[in-house]
């Protein structure tokens, strides 16, 4: 990821719009931005920031401190960023939300935060993301980094890469979880740590379930509480049921006994009390004979015959009396409605009250019903007034309402064509982006095949290194092997006269000239090199050779597969595949995205189609309405007047036609009333006349010489009753004693009655041992029935009891162990062990440029020893001083040695990320100050360290106010207050490359 250009307005510092082109310093590898102090330096840093993650370190949560102070109402605040990851350029636009004045009226409003990503498409910009989510996310996926690890990999902000040194395990540790994302391994100690509390809980709970189960069983047995074992087992369950079931069956075998000897005593009580009930009927009906016939009934049979003959008359003697109490009542009856008929003002009739006649009644009856007849519309009229009126009120409210109803639905009706065609806008980009997936998925599976081809060259371009190394090496043997063979004939040759010379003998020929006499033999300078030794040094020539052709026939083969591979990858590098097949793939979903989209979209379209339709329609259904109320209302309120007008006429006098008609109602009955009583009195008169009539005839009838002898001579019917029961009793009580004195069971029997007592006691007292016996046998049949139950209960009890314990167990020992307890002898948890092994590649990482920058004097240590009480242990660092070969705490560097340490830590740990982050290439570097505590000569060895950085096209960019720094370094920017307040940027004119000298491993210098 390189960071290419930067545009800034309103931002910060930056009232006016400011232009950085980075890649001016890609020559230079180095630059540095230069300014006074509280100029806004680091505010280049947070624009950056804020570009790819739309927050800055310094202002999180406070979008608000981002825009310019310096800045007017109306200007913007924007930061534009170009950035290139692999072969492709990209640009990202923010603006923080900000408060801005109202297009309308007074005050301000709220302008939300706004983003865009694009991507470069030859000379124009294609955007990909428009929404400030949607662009973190493809940032997050192009970047491969989170804002932490930017912030600790590329942005080394002041004093921000010294803390990850000076801290604590427990700070160190956020920070390395930030950039590891170890967060699983805490939550997966967390989940391990509430299982167990959970185990423990469910352990302690089904203890305790157990004792008080045991003393529920205690209870079961009768077993006194103080002998229930703290942790009962099992067997204590089975041995205390097994004795209450011997109990049991002791009981039950008592009970039988004692059942049989109550039987017993039962057939000897019913015998004796046979008899003894026999000679009780026997005397009962003797006595009962001899007391009846000593008593006389005649007296009763007389006044039962009298009362008999004067049951007849008496009804006639009541009807007469009755009669004259019924004449007498209504004649009082009578006055009393004449009275009350002739109170009326003005009275009905111009005579005194006793002369009133059935006629004149009979006439006022008839005059008040037609007065009554003729008000009952009025009356009617008068009760529906208030109905009436509320109509009308019901009526006026419904109209109110429905001219709510259609303002209402008329300003619906005017916000839904908008809002059509706001979705048919969106359908539209969402058509344009859908349309793009087919090329991008042939992009896509290109590209797939591809990356195959590229990892196939990856790993043929290793076997080519070898097969060429193996054929160079093959070439320098063969070579020798050549070498070799040529000088040993070289040798044969040139020692052929010498061997010829040692074969001479005085006196003999030479085989060459045939001469005799050898006066000078060629001399033996060497060991002479035999025909063995030819052909042994032409043996290795040949498999020399053949060697060589075999190593020349494989790096031959791999070359034409490796130019396959070449032209199948496209010529690209995996890492460029990789990008580019990211994007595309990004492209698919984009555009799938937008596909699902469009269906959205065209239901969203339907939907608010048919509620315009709803609308239209309500509008016309309210104005039909209205008009329907309108004329409803009408009637209602013309109806509720000429009720009014009726009612008020037949008032005549009256609060109301209701009261006139109560007096009219009241006058009618009193005038009824008294023709009643009239003609009640004469026909009691005339019942009065026939009941003494019947009367005389029913006297003499029956015998009766006047009505005071028949009264006397009668008795109620109940009396009757009586004396008839007692003659009847009588007669029957004498023939029921003699039948019983005549049955056969009761002839022979004792005369002295049989005493009961004895017996029954004895009966009673085999029922009490029967029953005792019985109940103390259920009882234990019950206890035993429990006891079983809840021995069954204890089995399941301690079989879960077993399983619960042995998982709690396992689980105990390992929560522990992630937690750093015993029996982990380290003292650290899961999280940081594995957190302690990304320090440990830190470490090594960083120790690779301190030990340079140090001269080999310091060298980081990874501590992971165990800490003091209950301090956290495997995150500590500390410093080998190689002169004492002793460590010492970090903190005991000085000020220069702490930057040094801190910068080689930074960017260790920046290496380490970006390999975790997938080998993403970084070439862009921020650091913030702290060269100003280095001495020269240590100044000059942390630059050539980050000068060694530029290899690969790396530029980095220093923030410092050091003044050899200002003269050694040629790219600067520089950050200036105007007098106004605010800062703007320059880049000075660039140094040419002929006025710069550079030496290996030292910056560049002005010439």
């Amino acid at each position: 990821m390189k960071i290419l250009r930067l545009r800034v307005a309103g931002f910060g510092p930056f009232k006016t719009e400011q232009y950085i082109d980075f890649e001016r310093f890609d020559d230079d590898g180095i630059f540095l931005i230069t300014g006074r102090t509280g100029a806004g330096k680091s505010s280049i840093l947070d624009a950056v920031c804020f570009a790819l993650y739309g927050s800055v370190p310094r202002y999180d949560g406070a979008q608000a401190r981002l825009r310019s102070d310096h800045a007017e109402p109306d200007d913007p605040t924007v930061v534009e960023l170009e950035f290139r990851v692999g072969s492709n350029d990209y640009r990202v636009r923010r603006s923080p939300e900000f408060a801005r004045p109202k297009l309308r009226g007074t005050g301000t409003t709220s302008s939300p935060a706004t983003a865009e990503l694009a991507i470069r498409e030859g000379d124009d910009w294609r955007v990909t993301a428009a929404r400030p989510v949607d662009v973190g996310k493809d940032v997050l996926r192009l970047v491969g980094l989170s804002k932490d690890q930017f912030l600790q990999v590329i942005l080394l902000a002041q004093n921000r890469f010294q803390e990850f040194l000076a801290a604590g395990n427990d700070d160190r540790q956020s920070v390395l979880r930030s950039l590891f994302g170890t967060d699983r391994f805490l939550a997966y100690e967390t989940f391990l740590v509430e299982r167990r509390r959970a185990l423990e809980q469910q352990v302690a709970e089904s203890s305790e379930a157990v004792s008080q189960h045991a003393a529920q069983f205690a209870r079961a047995v009768e077993l006194d509480p103080s002998e229930v074992p703290s942790e009962p087992e099992l067997a204590w369950f089975d041995a205390l049921l097994d004795e209450l079931v011997a109990a049991t069956e002791l009981a039950e075998s008592s009970a039988a006994v004692a059942d049989a000897a109550r039987a017993a005593a039962e057939d000897e009580f019913r015998q004796l009390d046979t008899v003894h009930s026999r000679q009780r009927r026997r005397d009962v009906a003797a006595a009962t004979l001899q007391r009846h016939l000593s008593e006389s009934v005649e007296l009763e049979r007389a006044a039962a015959s009298s009362a008999r003959r004067a049951a007849p008359v008496w009804p006639l003697i009541a009807a007469r009396r009755a009669a004259d109490n019924e004449l007498m009542a209504a004649r009082a009856l009578e006055l009393a409605a004449r009275s009350a008929y002739a109170s009326f003002d003005p009275p009905p009739v111009d005579t005194a009250t006793a002369a009133i006649t059935v006629q004149a009644v009979d006439e006022a009856i008839d005059a008040l019903t037609r007065r009554l007849g003729s008000l009952e519309a009025p009356i009617t009229d008068e009760l529906a007034l208030p109905s009436l009126s509320e109509a009308v009120d019901i009526g006026r409210a419904a109209l109110s309402a429905i001219d709510e109803s259609a303002a209402r639905a008329v300003r619906q009706l005017e916000m839904l064509p908008g809002q059509l065609i706001e979705a048919q806008s969106r359908l539209s980009d969402a058509r344009v982006a859908a349309s793009a997936e087919g090329a991008a998925a042939a992009t896509a599976a290109r590209l797939e095949g591809a990356r195959e081809a590229a990892r196939e060259r990856v790993r043929l371009e290793r076997e080519m290194a070898a097969a060429q190394a193996a054929e160079l090496v093959a070439s320098q043997r063969l070579t020798g092997a050549t070498t070799t063979h040529q000088l040993l004939m070289d040798r044969r040759f040139a020692g052929h006269a010498a061997e010829l010379a040692g074969a001479l003998v005085d006196g003999e020929p030479c085989a060459v000239c045939g001469s005799t006499a050898h006066p000078e033999p060629a001399p033996l300078e060497a060991p002479p090199v035999t025909s063995a030794d030819i052909e042994e040094a032409r043996a290795e020539l040949t498999d020399r050779r053949t060697a060589l052709d075999d190593a020349t026939r494989v790096s031959t083969r791999l070359a034409g597969l490796l130019a396959e591979s070449l032209a199948r990858s496209e010529g690209l590098s995996l890492e460029t595949i990789e990008t580019q097949l990211s994007t595309a793939l990004g492209a698919v979903r984009d555009a799938r995205l937008a596909a699902d989209l469009m269906v959205e979209l065209d239901d969203e379209i339907g939907r608010l189609g048919s509620l315009i339709q709803q609308a239209e329609a309500e509008v016309e259904g309210l104005q039909a309405r209205r008009h329907a109320a309108g004329t409803d209302l009408a009637a209602r309120e013309l109806e509720l007047t000429s009720a009014k007008r009726r009612v008020s006429d037949h008032r005549n006098g009256f609060a109301t036609v209701s009261e006139r008609a109560s007096a009219l109602r009241l006058h009618l009955a009193a005038a009824k009333t008294l023709e009643r009583a009239i003609d009640t009195t004469t026909e009691r008169q005339r019942a009065l006349e026939f009941a003494t009539e019947s009367l005389a005839t029913g006297l003499a009838e029956q015998g009766f010489a006047d009505e005071t002898e028949a009264e006397d001579a009668r008795v109620d019917s109940e009396e009757i009753r009586r004396l008839e029961r007692v003659i009847s009793d009588h007669d029957q009580s004498i023939a029921t004693a003699r039948s019983i004195l005549a049955e056969p069971e009761l002839r022979g029997l004792p005369e002295t009655t049989v005493d009961l007592e004895p017996a029954r006691a004895a009966l009673l007292e085999a029922g009490e041992r029967r029953d005792s016996a019985m109940s103390a046998a259920s009882a234990l049949r019950e206890r035993v029935r429990a006891a079983a139950g809840l021995v069954a209960e204890a089995r399941r009890r301690f079989a879960a009891s077993a399983d619960l314990r042995a998982e709690y167990g396992q689980l105990r020992e390992l929560a522990n162990a992630v937690q750093g307890k015993e029996p982990n002898t380290r003292r650290m948890r899961l999280e940081t062990y594995v957190l302690a092994a990304q320090l440990e590649q830190i470490v090594a990482a960083a120790n690779v440029r301190l030990r340079v920058m140090t001269s080999g004097r310091y060298a980081l240590e990874h501590d992971d020893s165990v800490q003091y009480r209950n301090t956290q242990s495997g995150l500590g660092l500390s410093i080998l001083d190689e002169h004492t070969g002793k460590s010492r705490a970090t903190n005991s560097l000085s000020g220069g040695e702490t930057f040094l340490a801190s910068l080689a830590l930074a960017l260790g740990l920046a290496e380490v990320v970006t390999n975790q982050a997938g080998g993403i290439r970084l070439d862009t570097l921020f650091i913030d100050e702290g060269f100003g505590s280095l001495d020269a000569e240590t100044l000059e060895i942390a630059m050539s360290t980050l000068d060694g950085l530029r290899a690969g096209g790396r530029t980095i960019g220093l923030i410092s106010h050091v003044d050899s720094m200002k003269e050694q370094i040629p790219g600067k920017l520089v950050v200036s207050m105007t007098p106004r307040g605010d800062s703007t940027i320059t880049m000075p004119q660039r140094i040419e490359p002929q006025q710069i000298e550079r030496v290996p491993g030292e910056l560049p210098i002005l010439v």
